[in-house]
């Protein structure tokens, strides 16, 4: 168990701890291999959360080892769980709405355990806990998720800003009853109220009102609450949600690997001419981002898909001129926007005004960082359209959002090459990313921080 809470994100998991930035060589062919991807981190914290507040021991494999899940499973200790992870399984030993009656809890920039543990801790039992996030994560405005809470009884003060960390939270306090709430800023919100209703004495009866963005990772949520005994009742619309106040039992479980880690693979196999199997996520996914491949397809590649496995080929050059809804899958807006110079016509990805709130305004830094590379590129509201290019060599920023980097490498490596400052920040989902597209043969130099 750690003993000292940290000041901000970085964590024992943390990969390129020192290196201030890294260069990514061109690309010297087709990039040519198998990739097994790491976990993912949406099903990671989820698991781990709910087996913690589970009665029994739970097995957990295939799980992300990073600094997310890092801070999820350091967290879960502090509450009294036994959480012993060995590389990627880990065993729990639950304690079901058991609490200590007070400590401090640091959630570092894990925005799933930022979103998730207010509704556990005001929905278990008596005590009383402040809560710190790392600065980047302190930034982000949670008010709708604990204003939602509140109405429902839940004991939440700001200390800081309002409505963002760090926060005191009572324990109890968390009652259930009806509720109504908008989906349309955070999925996240609507997930961790509906975990933490199946332990508040009342449950939940929610109305969501104007849609649920990402409403795929609420399925995922219900998914895991289902096989830890939860019973919910959802409408056909997907507008109402039912939960009884029946806790968790124990139940062991394999996570899926991230669909979202792996579109940079998948991406570097269509801007290369490559051909990439992706071993271990194939189509009984439900992650909204392996729909990504579908747009891969509209670019000319080829997408074998088995239930378990994905290969991607692709054997021309990338075909532009169309607009996408990336709504549905937001995370791999980035990735879309990183190989779209390397089409025939401009690409319009929409739908995505809610990434502005993320790590970072991706929206507004994704243009930012292509304009710097020579790209031509128009930001909208919602999205932004880029247009066909051939990408300089560049110094960018990755604005200390794994998602931005991990992009960023990719279109380094499918033009002049990049250098990214501040690279560590991919520990927070795939620490191995850089070692990962080495072995795939692209040319990675480390640099240390001055």
């Amino acid at each position: 168990m750690v003993t000292q809470i940290q000041e901000d994100a970085e964590t024992p998991w943390t990969a390129l701890k020192g290196v201030g930035s890294v260069k990514i060589s061109p690309l010297a062919g087709p990039v040519v291999g198998d990739i097994m991807v790491p976990g993912s981190k949406s099903f990671s914290n989820r698991a781990l959360i709910i087996a913690a507040m589970a009665v029994g021991r739970t097995k957990l494999t295939g799980l992300l080892r990073s600094d997310d899940t890092y801070w999820c499973a350091d967290v879960l200790r502090r509450l009294g769980a036994d959480v012993d992870f060995k590389n990627i399984t880990a065993n729990i030993n639950g304690i079901g709405r058991q609490r200590p009656k007070s400590g401090v809890l640091h959630v570092g920039s894990a925005g799933t355990m930022a979103r998730f543990l207010p509704c556990f801790l005001s929905a278990g039992e008596a005590g009383e806990w402040r809560v710190t996030a790392s600065q980047q994560m302190s930034g982000r405005p949670v008010g709708p998720l604990f204003d939602a809470l509140r109405k429902l009884g839940a004991d939440i003060t700001s200390l800081e800003l309002e409505n963002c960390y760090p926060v005191l939270i009572t324990g109890n306090s968390f009652h259930g009853g009806r509720l109504a709430m908008a989906g349309n800023v955070s999925s996240q919100f609507i997930s961790g109220i509906l975990m933490g209703a199946a332990q508040a004495p009342q449950g939940l009866d929610l109305t969501v009102t104007e849609g649920i963005v990402q409403s795929d990772y609420v399925r995922i949520t219900l998914d895991v609450m289902r096989h830890f005994g939860a019973n919910i009742i959802v409408s056909d619309d997907f507008t109402r949600f039912q939960v009884s106040p029946t806790g968790y039992n124990a139940r062991d479980l394999p996570v899926e690997a991230d669909a979202s880690t792996a579109t940079y693979f998948s991406a570097l196999a269509a801007v290369s001419q490559g051909d990439v199997t992706l071993t271990n996520i194939g189509s009984q996914t439900r992650q909204p981002d392996y729909a990504f491949l579908d747009i891969l397809e509209r670019l000319g590649c080829e997408v074998t898909r088995s239930e378990t496995a994905t290969r991607i080929r692709n054997q021309g050059s990338l075909k532009g001129g169309f607009s996408v809804d990336m709504k549905p899958l937001s995370d791999a807006t980035l990735t879309l926007a990183a190989i779209a110079p390397f089409a025939d016509g401009p690409i319009t990805m929409t739908g995505v005004a809610h990434i502005r709130h993320h790590e970072c305004d991706r929206i507004s830094a994704i243009c930012t960082e292509l304009a710097k590379a020579g790209v031509c590129v128009e930001e909208h509201d919602d999205g932004l359209t880029v247009y066909p290019g051939k990408p300089k060599f560049a110094v960018l920023e990755t604005y200390e959002d794994h998602r931005m980097a991990m992009s960023l490498a990719v279109l380094g490596a499918a033009g002049a090459g990049v250098e990214l400052m501040e690279p560590a920040c991919v520990s927070k989902t795939c620490p191995g990313f850089f070692d990962e597209i080495t072995k795939l043969g692209i040319g990675v130099q480390v640099f240390s921080a001055t």
